[in-house]
C-alpha cells in the first residue's frame, strides 16, 4: 500500500488523508485549493459540529524525509487560526522535524508512512474487505437469573 501511495497524484494523496481522517471519526473536511494553499492541504473539523479546526499537511515523498524547516513552515501557516495540526508523509521525519513538532506551542501529530498504512488498514481506507467471519459462543451470563 505504501508503494502505491507514493505513486498517486500528490493532490489525490491529500484527499486520501482527508478521507482517512473522516473515517477515523472527525467531522467534515475542507479541501484547500491545489495551488496557493498557504502551506495547508486541508482543514478538518475536530468534531461533527465543527467547533475546532485541525489543519492538515500531506507530503507524498519517495525517499526524502520531512525536515525541521517543513514543520516550521506548517506552524507558520497555522498562524493563530488553530492550535492543532496533523502532518502526514509517505516517508519519515528527520530528528529535527520531530523535535520541532514536539517543542512547538501547537499540538502537531506526525504520521509517517508506516503509521499511515496501519491507519488505512484499521479504518478500511484504500482496501476492500473480502470476507468476515463471526465466531459465536454461548453467553452463560445471559442465562443467570438475578
Amino acid at each position: 500500500m505504501l508503494e502505491k501511495l507514493k505513486t498517486i497524484d500528490p493532490f489525490y494523496f491529500e484527499k486520501v488523508i482527508l478521507i482517512l481522517l473522516k473515517k477515523m471519526g472527525y467531522g467534515d473536511f475542507i479541501e484547500t485549493s491545489k495551488t496557493g494553499d498557504g502551506g495547508i492541504d486541508g482543514i478538518i473539523n475536530e468534531d461533527k459540529l465543527g467547533l475546532d479546526k485541525i489543519y492538515i499537511q500531506a507530503k507524498r515523498y519517495g525517499e526524502n524525509r520531512v525536515r525541521e524547516k517543513d514543520i516550521r513552515n506548517f506552524i507558520g501557516a497555522m498562524s493563530g487560526d488553530t492550535q492543532k495540526g496533523v502532518f502526514v508523509t509517505t516517508s519519515d521525519f528527520d530528528n529535527g522535524a520531530i523535535e520541532k513538532a514536539n517543542n512547538a506551542h501547537h499540538t502537531i501529530i506526525l504520521i509517517n508512512g508506516m503509521k499511515l498504512v496501519d491507519l488505512m488498514h484499521d479504518f478500511n481506507v484504500g482496501i476492500q474487505v473480502k470476507s468476515t467471519y463471526e465466531v459465536k459462543e454461548l453467553d452463560l451470563d445471559f442465562f443467570e437469573e438475578t
